[in-house]
């Protein structure tokens, strides 16, 4: 138990000051290389449904597999090798470095009023159209993002992995991946994504609603609301979104920072509305995109903290 939270604790300070260098290979990589060319064999009718499960039963359990089988080596071999390999591992599969300087790359060509390069940093992490967009309307895309993804690239791998270790992380990690790639509710991957999204959906949601949590009782609230105002407005809004999941963290970070998220976003000029969540208190601005990276940043710490200490309790019993 102590070496696994060990790994765990390791790998959380290697992702936070190194994260994915750019010219390293990443595990990432090769599971995308391996969904497409089995969704390219695999997603024709009349069986996409039923090959769909079969996708993500071959890239989760085959993932599983091989990072089980490199950690018991490792382990075998030496405790400190085993530490030191689960702690790359671990580090390999959270996203706090990877999300903070994304963020940072859309906010500071922001407040020095570049809105040309703002837009365009945007459009590299969301799928909305980004050419017309004001400073509330590039703000409001990074807060959502960062917040969406405060559990999808790390709360989310992290539960896992203190369930089950790297190999736990990494099975979570492959079934993410393989929502993002056909888990799409359209002509060509509605009936094959199907098993691949509800998956999805079912390993992230403790982690989303936990994290969701800790962000309103570990954060500073900008309206001195009370524990019982912020939960009930968290409640009353997180079902709103049309994610089982997402809702609760973008929720709640509407509520800390008394703004206001979803809307109208536009996906190659059509438009769509989201509902809104949140009171708008104050109008969304560049200072929100660093508050929201604080709040993974302390979140993560305090979801980390609360985990070792379960950990510990329980081995001890």
């Amino acid at each position: 138990m102590i070496s696994h939270l060990m790994a765990i604790a390791l790998g959380l300070v290697i992702d936070r000051i190194v994260g994915d260098p750019p010219n390293w290979p990443h595990p990432v990589r090769w599971i995308g290389s391996a969904i497409r060319r089995l969704t390219e064999r695999w997603n024709h009718r009349p069986n996409a449904f039923r090959n769909g499960f079969l996708l993500l039963g071959t890239i989760a359990l085959g993932v599983f597999l091989i990072v089980y089988s490199i950690v018991s080596l490792a382990y075998s071999v030496n405790i400190f090798l085993g530490i030191a390999v689960e702690a790359l591992l671990i580090a390999s599969g959270l996203a706090q470095k990877s999300l903070k300087d994304a963020a940072l790359d859309v906010y500071n060509p922001l407040v020095d009023k570049n809105m040309a390069l703002a837009r365009e940093k945007l459009s590299w992490i969301v799928g909305r159209d980004t050419e017309r967009l004001d400073e509330s309307e590039v703000t409001r895309g990074v807060v959502e993002t960062v917040s969406e993804n405060t559990s999808d690239g790390v709360t989310a791998p992290l539960f896992w992995a203190f369930l089950l270790g790297a190999p736990g992380l990494w099975l979570y990690k492959s079934i993410n991946t393989l929502d993002s790639m056909v888990g799409y509710k359209n002509d060509e991957f509605e009936q094959f994504g199907y098993a691949s999204a509800k998956a999805d959906d079912v390993l992230n949601f403790i982690p989303s609603r936990l994290t969701g949590f800790l962000i309103l009782v570990m954060t500073q609230n900008s309206r001195s609301l009370t524990l019982r105002q912020r939960l009930a407005e968290w409640l009353r809004d997180a079902p709103k979104h049309p994610s089982p999941n997402s809702g609760w963290l973008e929720a709640a970070t509407a509520v800390q920072l008394g703004i206001e998220l979803g809307g109208w976003n536009s996906y190659r000029g059509v438009e769509s509305h989201r509902a809104q969540m949140g009171t708008p208190v104050y109008p969304l601005e560049a200072r929100h995109i660093t508050e929201t990276i604080t709040h993974m940043q302390t979140v993560t710490t305090g979801f980390f903290i609360l985990f070792a200490i379960g950990g510990i309790l329980f081995g001890i019993a």
